[in-house]
This record gives C-alpha cells, sequence and structure tokens, in this order.
C-alpha cells in the first residue's frame, strides 16, 4: 500500500488519539537505520520512543522469537513457563530486588505497583488512599497511572482521578518533608523525567525522599519504564542517585518491541500481595517473556559501559553545539542514552523534528520545547555526527 492509501485508512477507521502522525511508513530496519516503503533510510534516535534498545536487526533476538513461536505463544498465568521463570530469576539477581509481576506495558507495571503499595498501607492498618507524586511526571494512560501523572491538562476531562495524589514539585526538600508521612500508602517518581523535558532529579533530593519513606515506613516506588535496562548507562537509573526503591518498574526496552511490563519490589513489599489480588491473562507469556530474557542477558557490563562511553561523548557535542547556536539551544541534559537538548523561544521543537525526518533522521521531542534523544544502544559515533550535522545543518 502507498503512503496516500495508509493514510486514508487511519484516518477513517482509527481513533483520533494520536492526531496528525508523521508522514512516514517504516517497512524494516537494520540496526540503528529504518527504511520507509519507498526505501528511503533513516538514522533512528527515537527507537520507539526508548523501546528498541538493540536495534533493529539482532540476529539472536530474532532467532529466540521464532524458536519460541515455532513452542507456544501463550498459555496462561494458571500454569508454570519456563521463560517466565528464568526471566524473573535474572531481573532479580540482577536488580537485587526479591519478586516480580509481569504485565503487558509500562502502565500496567505501575498500576501493579500502585496496588501493590496500597495493600501494603491496608496491610500495615492504614486507611488511606493517598500517595505522593512530581509535578510535569508521567506514568501512564489508564485511569489510575493516569492520576499519577502530575500534569493537571491530563485530568480535566477524566475527573474524578483515582485514589487521591498529591502533587509536589520535584527538588522541594520542604515539600517532600511535608507531604511524606504515614497518611500516604507512598511516593511515585521517575529520577529522571522523560515526558516534561528530561529533567533528572537532584540527587538529594532522591535520597531525602527514600529517606523520608523507610523512617514513615511507606513504599518507595521508582517508575524506570523508560530510564531501565541500561538506559541511562547503568541497569537502573536509580544506581546514579545511591538509592533502592521498595518497587521498581520497567517496561519499554525490556521487550525490544514485543509488549512487556515488570513490576519488581522487595521481599517486604512484595509480601502484600495474597492469591487473586492481581493477575494477568497475557502478562508473562512464554512469548513475551522469551524475549525479555534475552534483552536481560543482552544488557552486559560491556553494553552498559559502552551505553556510558557513547551517551558520553553524544553529551559532548550536543553541548558544543549549544555552544556555536546559543540562541537555538538553551539547555542539554540527561544520561547515558536518554538526552535532550532544549531549544529557546524563537524555534520550535516539533518544527526541527519535522526537518531532520525529512532529511532521514528520526527523533522525538518533550515537554518545555526539547528535543528528546533515546536511540537504540547499538548506535555508533557515526550516527551521533551524522545528526549533529543534521541540526547544524538547520541552525545554520
Amino acid at each position: 500500500m502507498t503512503y496516500d492509501e495508509l493514510r486514508e485508512l487511519d484516518s477513517q477507521y482509527y481513533m483520533e488519539v494520536f492526531g496528525e502522525r508523521l508522514p512516514v511508513v517504516f517497512d524494516h530496519g537494520k540496526d540503528t537505520h529504518l527504511f520507509d516503503i519507498d526505501g528511503k533510510e533513516y538514522v533512528d534516535f527515537l527507537a520507539g520512543i526508548a523501546v528498541n534498545a538493540l536495534g533493529y536487526s539482532d540476529g539472536g533476538f530474532q532467532e529466540t522469537l521464532r524458536n519460541q513461536i515455532g513452542r507456544v505463544i501463550h498459555t496462561c498465568n494458571y500454569f508454570y513457563n519456563e521463560p517466565q521463570a528464568k526471566l524473573a530469576q535474572l531481573l532479580c539477581k540482577k536488580t537485587g530486588f526479591d519478586r516480580v509481576f509481569f504485565g503487558n506495558s509500562g502502565a500496567e507495571a505501575n498500576e501493579c505497583a500502585l496496588k501493590l503499595a496500597k495493600k501494603y498501607a491496608f496491610r500495615k492498618g492504614r486507611d488511606t488512599a493517598k500517595f505522593v507524586c512530581l509535578k510535569n511526571s508521567f506514568h501512564g494512560r489508564t485511569l489510575l497511572t493516569l492520576s499519577a501523572t502530575g500534569q493537571e491538562k491530563f485530568h480535566t476531562a477524566f475527573a474524578p482521578m483515582a485514589y487521591d495524589f498529591i502533587t509536589i514539585e520535584a527538588n522541594d526538600m520542604d515539600a517532600a518533608k511535608a507531604a511524606v508521612t504515614q497518611e500516604i500508602c507512598g511516593v511515585i517518581l521517575e529520577v529522571v523525567q522523560g515526558e516534561s523535558g528530561v529533567f533528572p532529579l537532584e540527587k538529594e533530593f532522591v535520597q531525602l525522599v527514600a529517606d523520608l519513606c523507610s523512617k514513615q515506613d511507606v513504599m518507595l516506588i521508582i517508575d524506570e519504564v523508560q530510564t531501565g535496562m541500561g538506559r541511562t548507562g547503568t541497569f537502573l537509573a536509580q544506581e546514579k542517585f545511591g538509592v533502592k526503591a521498595d518497587i521498581t518498574t520497567l517496561a519499554k526496552a525490556l521487550g525490544n518491541g514485543v509488549p512487556i511490563g515488570a513490576c519488581l519490589a522487595n521481599a517486604k513489599a512484595a509480601s502484600a500481595f495474597t492469591g487473586g489480588d492481581h493477575g494477568s491473562t497475557f502478562g508473562g507469556n512464554p512469548l513475551a517473556c522469551a524475549a525479555g530474557l534475552y534483552v536481560t542477558e543482552k544488557i552486559d557490563g560491556a553494553m552498559l559501559g559502552r551505553i556510558g562511553d557513547l551517551g558520553g561523548y553524544f553529551k559532548s557535542r550536543l553541548q558544543d553545539l549549544m555552544e556555536k547556536h546559543p540562541a537555538r539551544i538553551t539547555d542539554v541534559r540527561g544520561m547515558g542514552l536518554m538526552l535532550g537538548a532544549q531549544l529557546s523561544e524563537k524555534e520550535d521543537a516539533h518544527d526541527v523534528a519535522l526537518k531532520l525526518l525529512k532529511n532521514g533522521v528520526v527523533i522525538g521531542t518533550a515537554g518545555c520545547n526539547t528535543l528528546r534523544f533515546v536511540p537504540p544502544f547499538v548506535l555508533t559515533k557515526g550516527d551521533i555526527d551524522h545528526l549533529i550535522d543534521a541540526l547544524e545543518a538547520i541552525f545554520s
């Protein structure tokens, strides 16, 4: 089908939740490069929004999926399945958590985390449905995870919200001290706020919140749906902040494009759930877990080191570009291969992204007029140089 034919089908039958999509249809990929239905080549710095960590042509990943499809794709959670048990073990070993539950997405993982924290408070005899979240956070599109998202623009049409979320400013120490009490079930936060513009939290703030949660015996939930699985150069981004959550969520890169989410918990938190408290028809199916197992095995010390090195090079190239064009780029921030370049008011991030797309480079945008870069982990310095040259051409 042609682009125009596909666009017509989409406009006629798909719900209009995405608005006008970007004007391209991708057909296949190799490494960090995508090819559209007309054969045009693109260098990808979006990775399906931080999903395709291993790129588009990892032979071992493809063979793993073929093998599992040839055996069994889905049974249900009435039964044991080998990929699920092995992935559960490996994730717990790599992260130091004790238990895990698998769903189908990051939103489902966060939903599980919030339910688990609520159940923990219930078992402690606390009659509360209050949580603390951060302004400009983003935790998902289900009603509960949308309620936990500290952006009022997402709430108005869907009120009343689920549970009772107290929203505080990121890095506000006094607000955290006032909000984190035994009157809440827990705190949910991202150590790097992605959707609002790639803003890392201050280390001292994260450590304070972790200490307050520990002293008050309430759950600290760290949403690592976007930052986890090595994205920042450590397996979990929270490692860089010197804290360990009670509950942590993963998704996106975990399946390298196969839908899967994970809710990890320490023994204290996990003990709150009993039979029938939670579940999923598709979550943890053999195909998704086979994908997750391959990816988790692949993200080893060597790959994490490579992510750190490439991220440092990438960030320095963006900073050099900012120094050359201070009237166009006002800030560069992020960690590892999760970076943002904030543009000045004279620029429009969406327009820049469209110009790059036209020139064969795929990027994302985020809040506050920011160019967002979350590429596959297999990108090269040559790919980065190509992007910088393309941005230079636009800004010049």
